[in-house]
C-alpha cells in the first residue's frame, strides 16, 4: 500500500466515523457540541505535540508520538470539513 494511500485510508475512516458515528474514540468527540467537540480535539493535539518535542529531545519514541500527532490533526481537519484532496493541493501547490 502506498503511503499516500494509508493516509487517505485512515482519513477517510475518519470521515466515516464522523458521518456514521458508531461507539469509538473518534465518533465520540466529533458527536460532541461544536465547541467541546473543538476543545477535546485541540487538548489532545497539544498533548500530543508536547510528547512529541519530548521524544525528539530524549531521541526515542519520536515516530510513535509524530503518528499520534499527524493522527489527532488529521481528527481536526475531518470534523472542520476540509478535504484530503485540499491537503494534497496544499502540498503541491507548496512544491512548486
Amino acid at each position: 500500500m502506498s503511503d499516500e494511500k494509508i493516509i487517505r485510508e485512515v482519513y477517510e475512516v475518519l470521515e466515516s466515523r464522523r458521518d456514521n458515528p458508531i461507539d469509538s474514540y473518534t465518533s465520540n468527540i466529533m458527536q460532541d457540541s461544536d465547541k467541546k467537540a473543538v476543545d477535546k480535539i485541540l487538548e489532545k493535539i497539544g498533548e500530543e505535540c508536547a510528547e512529541t518535542i519530548i521524544a525528539a529531545k530524549n531521541d526515542e519514541d519520536l515516530v510513535w508520538e509524530s503518528v499520534d500527532l499527524i493522527f489527532h490533526t488529521m481528527l481536526l481537519l475531518v470534523y472542520k470539513g476540509v478535504e484530503f484532496d485540499e491537503i494534497l493541493d496544499e502540498f503541491a501547490r507548496r512544491r512548486k
